[in-house]
């Protein structure tokens, strides 16, 4: 792995190099454990994913269900490129801490926004959006000495945040029919720009090898968001069932929303999660490997969790009537999103596809074609077959055991 960021020695080659250490994480291979700063700034993604999930119980249609998915993009990708940031940059600096409890400020009136994101709170929510972005890529190459190789990086980085932005913000002021049009560009942008190596005119294209990331730390950053996505299916079951009065049939459904809940973590934290760390540390190429990987493979694991709190939500509210089609597509579909986006996961991290899980996606999918079951009987259907699963994969094969 590259060793561009390292800080350096006493006798280094000038202020501006010992300045921009102050600010970057070490890299001498020790531990690099998430800061309380992450997690308070976590935190407002609770929020967020929450707000998601509810905004799509109330539009359980297709075209609720597209606004959802456009929204559920805007918060991962403001998260996301936070997380990397903060894979550089030391929390323990003054100036990174402000950075990021600014940047959880910007995170919040965001997520506020979102149930009206489309139309009056439009300019709130793509200008909390905007100044997320923008200014902590700007504070990112502020914080640089011009002798840093991650300053070119960030530079180029915003010069596309810019590009975008301008798209946010103008289509934040135009008539509801047309935000699409310019918003739908601006996400474009924003998603492919990665990919796209951030090419600007003038300062080239940053390749993988540009910014080197720290394993052990960036696995642990997504880990904890899939706890934080579970966690929020948690608190919408629990809120609703505490809100119809807990009858001994809501007791039962919640009881078995926690058990689904709990087994998609077993099935998360298992053989391919645990050993991320030592993959992204002995891969050839961790950047290119940590931007598939998680940055956007990840991306239908959280959306298959935020279906399952919809299914929850649909569970407890009435466990003795049927699912409509949306709502069998929210319980059964949510699961085999979450296990198709493990999948791939899985075949980028180690170059491997569990078969045992493209079964259990396939099961699901014929469940969902028997129509008429209460939803308490089709939650408990679901349930055996995550079980069997984790059942099935157990007892997990031992780390030393296992090739990369």
């Amino acid at each position: 792995m590259s060793t561009s960021l390292e800080a350096p020695s006493a006798s280094g080659s000038g202020s501006g190099a010992a300045r921009a250490s102050v600010h970057l994480r070490p890299r001498d291979g020790s531990a690099q454990p998430t800061t309380a700063v992450e997690l308070l700034f976590d935190l407002v993604y609770v929020f967020a994913v929450t707000q998601l999930s509810e905004l799509l119980i109330g539009r359980l249609t297709f075209a609720g269900a597209g606004h959802v998915a456009f929204l559920l993009l805007v918060v991962w990708w403001a998260w996301i490129y936070t997380t990397w940031m903060v894979n550089w940059f030391d929390p323990g600096s003054g100036k990174v801490r402000l950075v990021l409890m600014l940047a959880g400020l910007a995170s919040l009136l965001m997520a506020a926004s979102i149930p009206r994101a489309f139309t009056s709170q439009a300019p709130l929510f793509a200008g909390a959006y905007v100044a997320l972005q923008v200014g902590r890529n700007i504070a990112g190459a502020a914080l640089l000495g011009r002798e840093q190789p991650l300053r070119s990086v960030f530079e180029r980085i915003v010069a596309w945040s810019l590009l975008s932005g301008a798209l946010w913000l103008a289509g934040a002021f135009v008539p509801a029919s047309l935000r699409f049009a310019l918003w739908g560009p601006a996400l474009v942008l924003d998603v492919i720009a990665p990919f796209a190596g951030y090419w600007t005119p003038g300062l080239g294209r940053s390749g993988v090898d540009d910014y080197p990331i720290e394993g052990g730390h960036f696995a642990e950053r997504f880990q904890a968001f899939i706890i934080i996505a579970l966690g929020e299916s948690i608190v919408v079951t629990g809120a609703a069932a505490s809100a119809s009065g807990l009858a001994n049939r809501t007791v039962a459904a919640l009881a078995l929303a926690f058990l689904i809940t709990g087994t998609l973590w077993w099935l998360y934290f298992g053989e391919v999660a645990e050993n991320s760390r030592r993959h992204l540390a002995e891969a050839d190429d961790p950047g290119g490997l940590a931007r598939d990987a998680y940055t956007y493979l990840h991306l239908p694991i959280v959306a298959g969790i935020i279906m399952v709190a919809v299914g929850d939500h649909l569970l407890i509210a009435h466990p003795t009537r049927a699912l409509s089609t949306a709502g069998v597509i929210m319980m059964l579909g949510g699961p085999a999103l979450y296990l198709f986006g493990e999948t791939l996961f899985r075949l980028r991290m180690i170059g491997s596809v569990s078969l045992k899980r493209i079964s259990a996606v396939l099961v699901l999918c014929a469940l969902s074609l028997a129509g008429g079951l209460p939803a308490i009987a089709l939650a408990g259907a679901l349930a055996v077959v995550l079980l069997a699963l984790a059942l099935w994969e157990w007892p997990p094969v031992k780390p030393e055991a296992r090739r990369p």
